[in-house]
């Protein structure tokens, strides 16, 4: 399974080999803690979209096939209007759920390059149980 995160991670994300400056560190984390999207800039690293799409395409085959072959059946023997507004719905949710699944992984692979960075800045403290108080003193400067 940490292989499949790990390869799902690099088809995704273009990260760069710069480290993460200790000044976009601290944004971003106050950032993420108070559930804000982060600029990908910040944290060195960009979204493949193409590959996102692909990915995307791959997951929700997976998913509705299975529902397509088991429905196909009971809705040929309704009204084709039932099969319509169906095939509407189901398109609304793909594409609104491309949008929440590029919400998802960026919250995920901002939580991974932030969670590395605090461990090149900050080695000797852990990010769960220091990243509130650091946001904190980093408000109050």
């Amino acid at each position: 399974m940490n292989k499949f995160k790990q390869f799902s991670f690099n088809f995704l994300f273009k990260v760069s080999e710069q480290p993460v400056l200790f000044k976009d560190l601290l944004e971003a984390n106050i950032l993420f803690n108070e559930d804000i999207m982060v600029d990908c800039s910040k944290l060195n690293y960009k979204i493949k979209n193409l590959n996102c799409y692909c990915y995307y395409g791959v997951l929700c085959a997976f998913i509705l096939l299975p529902l397509l072959l088991a429905t196909h059946y009971f809705l040929t023997l309704l009204d084709f209007h039932v099969s319509i507004v169906s095939s509407i719905i189901v398109t609304s949710c793909i594409f609104i759920g491309f949008d929440l699944f590029k919400i998802y992984i960026r919250k995920i692979a901002t939580k991974k390059l932030i969670k590395k960075a605090w461990n090149n800045h900050f080695p000797c403290f852990s990010y769960e149980k220091y990243s509130k108080t650091i946001e904190n003193i980093y408000k109050q400067a």
